[in-house]
């Protein structure tokens, strides 16, 4: 969820500002390399509507896009940084390094870290001679290339959201950018693909604020001017309490994915909005207002009217708390608005396949009456009984125990009435079975709640769903006649 947000986010800002949205593959870390992963981005990204304009897939005039096939690219820039005394070359090995930190630690160093003053005391080309480094790398010798943080240099930039940051360079250390297996590091390649993208905003989540200070000082070792940054707020657990985790969805019975995901190591299944009945406009919806506020008291808006309104000033800087019964109620929302014959469609489908064929005329039909009840499409399907020839008392145990605790004799002369009157009736709309019903009670000295819930357990076998007359109209009134007899019988029997 938060990355597809981050996405959403930058996708309105770019629609509201006449830019593009594109979409980069950033997978210098091949030790973290997941198969399927980059499949599922691109189908979650489509499934949402947020279809990037240049992508690895779609290609572009920047590409390529997948930073793997970049390589080469961050070599020069890297070389180039070197060139302008802004990086190094760093030969430590992984025992030195780890020397270095216990020494550290054991003079009382709270966070030991490669930097401006232990740099001094390492194995690199700040160090050692011009020719020793020459040697060593015409060898082949592992080594890195480190950022050259300035050791007095205080790192101020604007965020959009937080406002104005301020770090030192002692809190900051020199990160590598160009690692021994010949790939960048996130940092550098980041940089470089920004820059050469023409990336005005970078908009991302607040676990990279941490970061945006080395970024803006490899920005200023390039002499480039770089993008706004803005750091979007964490979702929240539903108490508030902390980072919103997938082991909190597993927990709690929610999606955190958009689509179901299988982890390819492990065969682990985590669900997603999709699979779950959610509609992705609803998904959207939700997700834009979990950190955002366009203001007013609107909830419910298509991406175009998101797109009119969207302004990262109004994005909150707090963490946002995520309430999954809250997202329920935007699908159920955007299920009511859905058009008839489109729901009435998806209703057809789902009932062919729990063994029920209905015409798409009656499966709308029923959609119109069985939504204002429904969260999701599947909700519809306890409406089986609009689909179905005869008693839905049959089998139904359930439904007979409430029928028994219901069933009162003196009903039975207006339940005939009715039956009588309804078999000298012709076309029958909804009004006519309401206008009939309420005759006989009249007659017969009844209110509704004496006789409507015989009705709606003889003819739906249920309690709760729509209007009885609404549904007896769908029904037809022959087969309501059969379903009142039947369970007219059924009580009789018992007396």
């Amino acid at each position: 969820m938060g990355g597809v947000r981050t996405a959403l986010y930058n996708y309105l800002f770019a629609k509201r500002h006449g830019g593009e949205f594109l979409l980069r593959i950033e997978d210098t870390d091949q030790a973290r390399y997941v198969e399927g992963a980059e499949d599922y981005i691109r189908r979650s990204l489509e499934w949402c509507g947020l279809v990037p304009v240049e992508s690895p897939w779609a290609g572009g005039p920047c590409g390529p896009y997948r930073q793997s096939e970049r390589k080469e690219l961050y070599k020069q820039y890297a070389d180039q940084l070197i060139a302008a005394d802004k990086a190094y070359y760093a030969f430590d090995t992984a025992a030195e390094l780890d020397a270095m930190r216990e020494r550290l630690k054991a003079a009382g160093a709270a966070a030991p870290a490669y930097n401006a003053v232990t740099r001094e005391h390492m194995k690199n080309s700040l160090t050692l001679s011009a020719d020793e480094v020459q040697e060593r790398l015409s060898r082949g010798d592992e080594h890195v290339i480190r950022l050259k943080v300035p050791r007095h240099k205080e790192v101020r930039f604007e965020d959009l959201i937080r406002g104005v940051v301020v770090v030192h360079s002692s809190n900051i250390d020199d990160k590598v950018l160009f690692k021994s297996d010949g790939m960048p590091t996130y940092h550098l390649a980041n940089i470089v693909d920004d820059h050469m993208m023409r990336i005005t905003h970078v908009i991302r989540g607040e676990e990279w604020l941490p970061s945006a200070p080395l970024h803006v000082l490899i920005y200023e070792a390039f002499g480039w001017e770089r993008p706004a940054f803005a750091h979007l707020p964490l979702i929240l657990k539903p108490d508030g309490n902390g980072k919103l985790s997938k082991r909190d969805g597993d927990r709690l019975g929610f999606p955190v994915f958009p689509l179901d995901w299988i982890d390819p190591s492990s065969g682990e299944k985590s669900s997603g909005y999709r699979e779950r009945g959610y509609m992705p406009e609803a998904f959207i919806n939700m997700l834009a207002l979990l950190g955002w506020n366009p203001g007013g008291d609107v909830e419910l808006m298509s991406m175009e009217v998101m797109a009119q309104h969207f302004d990262l000033a109004r994005v909150h800087k707090g963490g946002a708390r995520f309430d999954p019964e809250k997202t329920k109620w935007f699908n159920q929302q955007y299920l009511r608005m859905r058009p008839d014959a489109e729901l009435g469609e998806e209703l057809r489908v789902r009932l062919k396949e729990v063994g029920i064929d209905a015409t798409i005329e009656r499966a709308t039909a029923a959609a119109v009456l069985l939504k204002e009840r429904a969260t999701f499409v599947d909700d519809m399907l306890e409406g089986t009984y609009l689909f179905m020839s005869g008693s839905p008392l049959s089998g139904n145990e359930t439904a007979t125990e409430e029928l028994k605790k219901r069933w009162k004799p003196e009903a039975a002369p207006a339940i005939e009435a009715y039956i009588t009157a309804l078999e000298g009736s012709v076309t029958m709309v909804a009004s006519d079975f309401e206008h009939i019903f309420n005759r006989v009670l009249q007659a017969a000295g009844l209110k509704a709640g004496q006789v409507m819930p015989l009705y709606r357990l003889f003819v739906a076998g249920r309690m709760q769903g729509p209007g009885m007359f609404d549904v007896s109209a769908l029904l037809g009134r022959d087969e309501v006649l059969a379903r009142l007899r039947a369970g007219l019988e059924m009580c009789r029997a018992w007396a």
